[in-house]
């Protein structure tokens, strides 16, 4: 009776009753198909399970003697997943450990060693010099290399040396030589690098210079650490109010990340920054500090914003990448080149004999 209903299930026969009421354990089929009741009197359910009971069979005689079957995991939701990237876009620890090397090894230079100063002061700008090469080569646009990154060491070390007369000298013998030497050169658009040349060369080592000027005052040496802190405060306190608050952009066209709120922040941090510097490091009254960490602010913004709008009109992200979570040397000067100036005529021209 058992070879019956063995025989009948794996043909997809329809079983007898009497194979149903059989004793637990006679005729119990041995493929472990069709245990139970309703599968036994459904030959429409017993063709597939014996089906799979053949292809399981089979698997199994496949299978090497001693070995024992891996049964892989599915794979987890997040394996493979994009990373979320911080809400400014940026690298968040790699920008922190850049910003902070960066700080320390001028702030060290300014403090113990000036002329070091202005020698990683004209390092960085050099970079940055080459970054706007390189991205102006996007609109084919060739920029006098060879007089641009003469003029950008000779100006700070002018303004260091010598002073405004001498920085003044410096930029018209640079101008005059970036004219000269594309003039020599029998490739079209001279004018466009001429012009070029000029632009990068006031743009980038010559406001930077005055940084070198301020230098070369009474309480110089605190003046621009102070400076050089409140540029500081001014991206971080940016970046942490307009990352978690910031809704309202300044110039969605030029650079839609940077926001109102942000730049209150930025305010906000910077006057606390500039106060404290002015009292215990100038030994001034809180409001010079309050005053200069207006403007700082907002000569940095205006610098980082003409910056983007450069960007925009090159197609370019970034000016580079040497700087992990920064981007390029330029997308950290873009904000100091603007501030040198306006602290040093602040200081100088319309707080005369103040420091």
């Amino acid at each position: 009776m058992s070879d019956t209903h063995h025989s009948a299930n794996t043909a997809g026969q329809p079983v007898s009753h009497g194979d149903v009421g059989s004793a637990p354990g006679e005729g119990a089929p041995t493929t472990g198909a069709a245990t139970e009741p309703d599968r036994a009197k459904s030959p429409e359910a017993a063709q597939p399970v014996a089906g799979v009971d053949a292809a399981r069979s089979g698997r199994r005689a496949q299978r090497a003697p001693g070995t024992r079957q891996v049964r892989r995991r599915p794979a987890s939701k997040s394996a493979g997943a994009p990373k979320v990237p911080s809400r400014a876009g940026r690298n968040l620890p790699a920008a922190t450990a850049v910003g902070v090397a960066l700080l320390g090894s001028v702030l060290g230079g300014i403090l113990y060693l000036p002329i070091a100063f202005v020698a990683i002061t004209t390092a960085f700008a050099l970079v940055g010099v080459w970054e706007i090469s390189r991205a102006l080569e996007v609109r084919q646009i060739r920029l006098p290399l060879v007089p641009t990154i003469v003029a950008t060491i000779a100006l700070p070390f002018s303004a260091y040396l010598g002073g405004p007369e001498a920085l003044a000298y410096a930029v018209a013998l640079s101008t005059t030589a970036l004219a000269l030497w594309r003039s020599f050169d029998p490739a079209p658009d001279a004018a466009r690098s001429i012009t070029a040349g000029i632009f990068v060369v006031l743009w980038v080592p010559l406001m930077l210079s005055f940084a070198m000027l301020l230098l070369q005052e009474p309480s110089g040496k605190l003046l621009v650490a102070t400076l050089l802190l409140l540029v500081v405060a001014n991206d971080t306190f940016g970046y942490l109010v307009g990352a978690f608050f910031g809704k309202h952009a300044m110039a969605p066209k030029i650079s839609p990340k940077k926001s109102w709120e942000g730049f209150a922040g930025s305010v906000g941090g910077a006057v606390v920054v500039g106060t404290l510097a002015t009292v215990f490091l100038l030994d001034r009254p809180w409001w010079f500090g309050l005053v200069l960490a207006v403007a700082t602010v907002s000569a940095a913004t205006a610098g980082d914003l003409a910056e983007s709008m450069i960007k925009r009109e090159l197609g370019v992200k970034d000016m580079g990448n040497i700087l992990p979570g920064h981007g390029g040397m330029m997308d950290r000067l873009d904000s100091i080149v603007f501030a040198s100036p306006v602290a040093f005529l602040l200081s100088v021209t319309l707080v005369p004999g103040f420091l």
